[in-house]
């Protein structure tokens, strides 16, 4: 960098280095240098889907239902809500609808949500995992697996177009402060933060890739990176795990706290179960 700033501003070719062949603290440098982008007024993010940053390909696929690859796990879900499972022999529909549009259509807007038996947030997730155990007596879901992630699409799509409107429930606001606090706090060996690219830099790039503004809307969301759909509890560790950290665990409080303050951060925004993502 001397020998460019001494040639004055002319360009000066040189190859890229990859930030693995670097000490942490350098590499994180490398890695801020390669962020480019702005902030909204104010310092603040422009707060808009990450769908507005994708190309029209993808954005085809996420609105033609027919095209949009999440909708097999919305249909499997689907075909499990009326499904008689466990040792009660009972289904979703049993209770709440023939389908899930018809009695919770706006139900995955406000959550997570205060839960008495839990004493703390529940996700949309946990929810439908409890309801399961509870009613239908089936044994407790893991984080993410298949039923459950597919039961968790078809509920959140019935109420995909309308916008997100987290609970005002005081018991909420220490959980959503802390999802700040880690949301602002820098990690890893590359010692970044999640604020710094999707507030501050949304809607720049990371090396050729445009950096979304981080939304929570779309999750169950289908990532062609993955070749399937995934929670945002995978998304949230597979960033983690980019700048090098020890993610948080599956269900942890650190997680549910993220969430929680990720709900807030959306609120207005419309529901797009299933998103489409690269």
């Amino acid at each position: 960098m001397r020998r460019a700033q001494t040639q004055g501003r002319r360009a000066w070719a040189w190859r890229r280095p990859s930030p693995r062949t670097f000490g942490p603290a350098l590499a994180a440098v490398v890695l801020a240098g390669l962020l480019v982008g702005t902030r909204g007024a104010g310092g603040q993010p422009a707060w808009r889907s990450g769908y507005d940053l994708m190309s029209r390909e993808l954005q085809a696929m996420q609105r033609d239902e027919s095209l949009n690859p999440g909708m097999l796990w919305v249909l499997e879900g689907q075909a499990l809500w009326t499904r008689r499972e466990g040792a009660a022999a009972r289904a979703c529909a049993d209770c709440h609808g023939a389908t899930p549009a018809e009695r919770l259509r706006g139900t995955a807007t406000s959550y997570p949500a205060w839960d008495a038996l839990l004493d703390k947030p529940a996700t949309l997730s946990e929810r439908i995992a409890q309801c399961r155990t509870r009613h239908q007596g089936l044994a407790p879901s893991a984080a993410g697996g298949g039923a459950l992630l597919a039961l968790e699409a078809a509920v959140a799509h019935a109420s995909r177009g309308l916008p997100m409107r987290p609970p005002d429930d005081t018991r909420l606001t220490p959980w959503r402060e802390r999802g700040q606090v880690l949301w602002q706090q820098r990690l890893g060996q590359l010692d970044l933060s999640c604020a710094q690219c999707h507030d501050e830099r949304a809607g720049g790039r990371l090396g050729g890739a445009v950096i979304p503004p981080g939304n929570a809307v779309g999750y169950p969301t289908y990532r062609l990176e993955w070749q399937g759909l995934g929670s945002l509890q995978r998304r949230l560790r597979n960033c983690m795990t980019g700048v090098r950290a020890e993610p948080y665990a599956a269900g942890s409080d650190e997680m549910r706290a993220l969430e929680v303050y990720l709900a807030w951060r959306d609120r207005g925004l419309a529901v797009e179960v299933p998103a489409v993502r690269p």
